[in-house]
């Protein structure tokens, strides 16, 4: 309702909304609720709809659904500018993936984050590809240069096809101009494109000036494997845990195993605090003893032969102190996203499923500043922005740390 009022001169004034109130039914308060209990609280659709009837506000279910899912694009413009901030000023990243089923398919949920910043998007897939194309933020090009051919050699791609795509190197605007090209040039065969796609994305990620010395920290699902790769020991060990024993003699083989895998932990927890170049060797060679042990459990050996393969991503701390042993950070991030999933189910749409990755973003990375969500939400809907953007938050706290 507006007040109106007549002039002497017979003319008609009338009030004006407020800003924030600019083509909406409902205030930014109640919108923020809304979108806070959905998002925040978990509450699902039907339940909230029921609520805010009691409450006495006057609301279809249609409605409901535009507020939670419509008019977000401010919203999903601070996630993606967070995925790039965060990259910038980062010297590792966490990355996991879970479950996120889509319009009755199933598909993956990455997350990509660390002590700054976590960062959600679902896809249909999880490949090398899949996580090379997240990485590279706001980019979509494709580019062969000699970080991607380079690439592509360490992979083992046939050497008459990396010829071919050397020869005819260049950048590749879309995902359409990408495919054309390469079958052009004659590579379709699933492998050899796989390859090549990795490649180009590759070339595209240190074209736009991404760190090759960026650590990337998983529990070794092999689409993490790039750049500067480090694996979570925490991981590492459950393989060795979850043995099934057969007898004393493996029991005993296995209990000592384990022991001394956490003493190799410890020492590296300590070796973080204080690096020098005798504690590095120690480890280093005491990892190795372990590794080539012989017990009487031969699956155990096996086990010990695997860790040894994976050497150097296990004891990546040694070269870079700063690493945490752990993916534990990821973990935690994401089971934000796995209690959503329970308690709603899948998405259905696009809209939907783009809004659920938004929010989980920015409100990991609220929690991870000290803003209360709540607050967050008010300042974005009510247009206040008093709140700075969440990337140029990342960026002032990387710069207080160093």
């Amino acid at each position: 309702r507006l007040e109106q009022w007549r002039t002497p001169q017979g003319k008609y004034l009338s009030a004006q909304l407020p800003a924030s109130l600019h083509g909406r039914h409902y205030g930014p308060t109640l919108i923020s609720y809304i979108v806070y209990q959905y998002y925040h609280q978990h509450l699902t659709q039907p339940l909230l709809l029921e609520q805010l009837t009691e409450l006495g506000i006057e609301i279809s279910s249609g409605q409901l659904s535009q507020l939670l899912t419509q008019g977000k694009e401010h919203f999903h413009q601070e996630k993606d500018a967070i995925l790039s901030a965060g990259i910038e000023v980062s010297r590792y990243l966490h990355s996991d993936d879970t479950g996120a089923r889509h319009a009755g398919k199933n598909g993956y949920c990455t997350h990509i984050g660390n002590e700054l910043f976590a960062w959600f998007s679902s896809t249909e897939s999880k490949s090398r590809v899949n996580f090379l194309e997240l990485l590279r933020a706001e980019h979509a090009d494709y580019v062969i240069n000699a970080g991607a051919v380079e690439y592509m050699a360490a992979r083992g791609l046939a050497q008459p096809k990396l010829a071919v795509l050397e020869a005819h190197g260049g950048r590749f605007a879309t995902k359409e101009q990408w495919h054309a090209h390469h079958e052009a040039l004659g590579i379709t065969g699933k492998r050899h494109v796989a390859i090549a796609t990795e490649g180009a994305l590759m070339g595209s990620l240190l074209a736009h000036g991404f760190p090759t010395t960026m650590s990337i920290i998983s529990d070794d699902a092999g689409q993490f494997n790039v750049f500067d790769h480090a694996l979570c020991w925490i991981h590492a060990e459950r393989a060795i845990n979850r043995l099934i024993p057969l007898n004393d003699t493996h029991r005993k083989a296995l209990a000592w195993v384990r022991t001394q895998l956490w003493d190799l932990y410890a020492d590296l927890k300590s070796y973080k605090t204080a690096p020098n170049e005798e504690g590095k060797q120690e480890i280093s060679e005491r990892f190795d003893e372990l590794c080539v042990v012989k017990t009487n459990f031969e699956t155990l050996n096996q086990a010990l032969r695997r860790l040894h393969r994976n050497k150097a991503e296990l004891l990546r701390v040694l070269e870079k102190p700063w690493l945490p042993l752990h993916n534990n950070l990821s973990e935690r991030d994401i089971r934000e996203y796995v209690k959503k999933r329970k308690i709603s189910g899948s998405t259905r749409s696009e809209q939907g499923r783009r809004c659920r990755d938004t929010f989980a973003s920015l409100k990991k990375t609220c929690r991870k500043h000290g803003i209360a969500f709540w607050t967050y939400l008010k300042d974005r809907i009510s247009r206040e922005n008093a709140i700075p953007l969440l990337s140029d938050v990342i960026r002032q706290a990387a710069q207080a740390v160093v």
